[in-house]
């Protein structure tokens, strides 16, 4: 699943009749998970909404029913929509489709990919889209889920989903251990934000492109080209809806200079590969949310 469900500043708006909280936990579990969001909306008008390819794994705790969601819309609205309350979103190149209800509350969790198999168990290329996280965590994670649904304050719930987190962690221990080339080189990735060659990053690791193509696809289940291009689209993704939050239209041409695109056609391309629309209809169409303070998961 995606970035971009919910998450971020400010802690609480509204709109008309329609209410949104959303709180950000202190980072607490260093890299391996870049933000943790607590979100809560009701009276908002039901919506399907677009959650976004992302180069973090999502992971959501619903207290107020089950996510719903789907491969397409029609999917999403069908008989056979995903249906859960604990759900691990796997990378992915495309949109998925979440139906919003007028009322909604928990906690969504970008997760660092190299993390997935202390938090997880199992490497990033093992998740799908939208698995059912009970089933791949445990009854522990369904007792968790269930005592955070019974409080009401979000702290309290942060320090739970912290302490079984970190609790995963240890137990995986030596198991969790990813290459470090693969490792390495995804800091590469993120420290030339997306823009920088596989051939330079794969100079880097000392190793051959296809040596590290295979390595990476092996542990995230996408390419070193692929994880750059959603890095890229991440910091532009981030600049558009910042700058629509304030008010203001986005200079697209000056956004895909700054977040290393050829120019402003590449940046409407990938655009349109990532939500299925170009920008100005993606921003029609997710204005609400975007108004209220979602689109705000990851690092800042």
């Amino acid at each position: 699943m995606a970035s971009g469900r919910r998450g971020g500043q400010p802690p609480s708006a509204s709109q008309g009749d329609a209410s949104y909280e959303f709180v950000r936990a202190p980072r607490t579990l260093g890299a391996m998970v870049a933000s943790t969001i607590g979100y809560r909306s009701e009276g908002a008008e039901p919506q399907l909404h677009r959650g976004l390819p992302s180069p973090y794994l999502t992971l959501i705790f619903s207290f107020d029913g089950p996510v719903i969601g789907g491969e397409s819309p029609e999917h999403a609205r069908g008989r056979d929509a995903y249906r859960e309350e604990i759900v691990v979103g796997g990378l992915h190149q495309r949109p998925v489709y979440i139906l919003q209800p007028a009322r909604e509350c928990g906690v969504q969790l970008a997760v660092h990919p190299m993390a997935a198999r202390a938090l997880f168990g199992a490497p990033a290329s093992e998740l799908t889209r939208m698995s059912e996280a009970g089933a791949l965590l445990g009854r522990p994670a369904v007792e968790l889920h269930e005592r955070m649904r019974e409080l009401s304050g979000w702290d309290e719930r942060f320090d739970l989903l912290t302490s079984y987190l970190r609790r995963r962690a240890e137990d995986q221990g030596r198991r969790a251990e990813v290459r470090p080339e693969v490792a390495e080189a995804w800091t590469w990735m993120a420290r030339h934000r997306g823009a920088g060659s596989l051939d330079g990053m794969a100079r880097h690791v000392a190793l051959s492109r296809r040596q590290l193509t295979t390595l990476f696809r092996r542990e995230t289940g996408a390419s070193p080209k692929q994880i750059s291009r959603l890095m890229r689209f991440e910091r532009a993704r981030h600049e558009v809806t910042v700058t629509v939050a304030g008010g203001a239209p986005p200079d697209l041409s000056r956004i895909a200079a700054r977040c290393g695109y050829y120019d402003h056609s590449h940046l409407v391309r990938d655009f349109r590969q990532y939500t299925g629309l170009s920008p100005s209809g993606w921003i029609g169409e997710e204005r609400r949310n975007i108004q209220a303070g979602g689109h705000r998961n990851g690092e800042d």
